[in-house]
């Protein structure tokens, strides 16, 4: 089956992380085929750090790892979504997730008057 996902030109496909117990996204994370594979296998989330250029451990350094309950793929076969119990804070700025700033239309209509 995962020889049918749609990894992009560089050989990623999007993961998306969220909590199983309340369906909060806490993060989203890039795929290669070995870091699904890991991530399958090991029952913990590993990704494929764009930055680092290699396989990155959820939890490595900061010891927050992200215990996998479940792992699904979009109708379109291009999207991982992980179901997952966090020990922990996920983001790496101590917030249980990586989505707590909001943008707003206000931040939009800023944006263009710096442009005029």
């Amino acid at each position: 089956m995962i020889e049918n996902l749609k990894f992009n030109e560089k050989g990623l496909i999007p993961a998306i992380v969220q909590d199983a117990d309340t369906g909060e996204v806490l993060m989203l994370g890039y795929m290669n085929e070995e870091a699904l594979r890991r991530t399958l296998s090991s029952g913990e989330v590993w990704f494929y750090s764009r930055s680092r250029q290699k396989l990155w451990h959820k939890g490595e350094t900061s010891g927050i790892r992200i215990k996998v309950r479940s792992v699904w793929k979009d109708c379109d076969s291009d999207t991982i979504l992980v179901k997952a119990h966090p020990t922990g804070p996920v983001c790496h700025t101590g917030n249980k997730t990586c989505f707590f700033e909001q943008l707003t239309k206000q931040d939009v209509e800023a944006d263009h008057q710096g442009e005029a």
